[in-house]
């Protein structure tokens, strides 16, 4: 996935060149673009078949939801064969029973040793048949393990086959479909729209007087209008000396999702004076 955030070089020319006044909108105020705080660009982590993408365009979706699903019955398959493996108790009933009979058979013939009725052989059989069942159960115990790990790496293969959102945003475009092949390629594009991203440029003669965390107002274009509460979130720290500008960028809270992205507006920071 990628994340975009730089501001375009069509859209900074735009700024520099847009009027200083436009009719209805607040004095002492600069021009500024709304802007989704990012777009992500989906895509599978592995090539596959797509085998069904279950959001489109203008789909409202929620961090961590499903957006598409790739054909996965070989992994589907793979996991259930774990499963079995890591089900099976066989091998440690198989062993828990040896060890049980090992010590028996240990303590049985111990006392008859010490009673001078089994020869120094038959001692010796029993405490290494009794290490034996020993190993054995460690070794049914070790597989036990192991067939565990096996599975939850196979779940792992199979989630990889499920796309979900990275963001809570909403679905901008659908760029493949059922069937195709991805090869990795975005399969949809989101916009995360809580909150929006407003950049602006500002004359060389404010800096310093706007800092990050200082409040402001935004006026959206026509027809969304109205006034909207943001926060500086980055002041420029490098001065472009052939425009005498500097960028700024600020937070506005979108909970509602009433205001879309894309637009226009005017900013008025509150206790500075002077604009364009």
């Amino acid at each position: 996935m990628r994340l975009k955030r730089r501001l375009p070089a069509s859209v900074l020319i735009s700024l520099l060149l847009a009027p200083a006044v436009v009719r209805g909108q607040p004095p002492q105020s600069l021009e500024c673009l709304i802007y989704p705080e990012a777009t992500v660009a989906v895509s599978a982590p592995l090539e596959g078949v797509l085998d069904k993408v279950h959001v489109d365009r203008g789909d409202l979706v929620k961090t961590g939801q499903i957006v598409a699903t790739m054909e996965s019955s070989v992994e589907r398959a793979a996991v259930l064969l774990a499963q079995v493996k890591a089900d099976k108790e066989s091998a440690m009933k198989s062993g828990q029973t040896r060890v049980e009979f090992g010590d028996r058979r240990y303590v049985r013939t111990l006392e008859m040793f010490k009673k001078d009725l089994v020869a120094i052989k038959d001692m010796d059989e029993a405490e290494t048949a009794k290490y034996l069942a020993e190993y054995e159960l460690l070794d049914a115990t070790e597989e036990k393990r192991l067939a565990k790990a096996e599975l939850e790496r196979a779940k792992a293969v199979l989630e990889l086959k499920t796309i979900r959102s990275p963001i809570n945003g909403v679905v901008v475009e659908r760029l493949l479909t059922s069937g195709e092949f991805t090869k990795q390629a975005p399969i949809v594009r989101l916009a995360q729209t809580d909150p929006l991203r407003v950049e602006m440029i500002v004359p060389v003669a404010m800096f310093g007087r706007i800092r990050v965390g200082q409040t402001a107002e935004v006026y959206p274009e026509a027809p969304v209008g109205g006034t909207w509460g943001a926060r500086v979130t980055v002041v420029d720290r490098v001065i472009d000396a052939a425009s005498g500008t500097f960028g700024v960028r600020l937070a506005l809270p979108n909970p509602d999702l009433k205001l879309p992205a894309g637009l226009k507006c005017r900013v008025k920071f509150a206790g500075v004076n002077g604009g364009r």
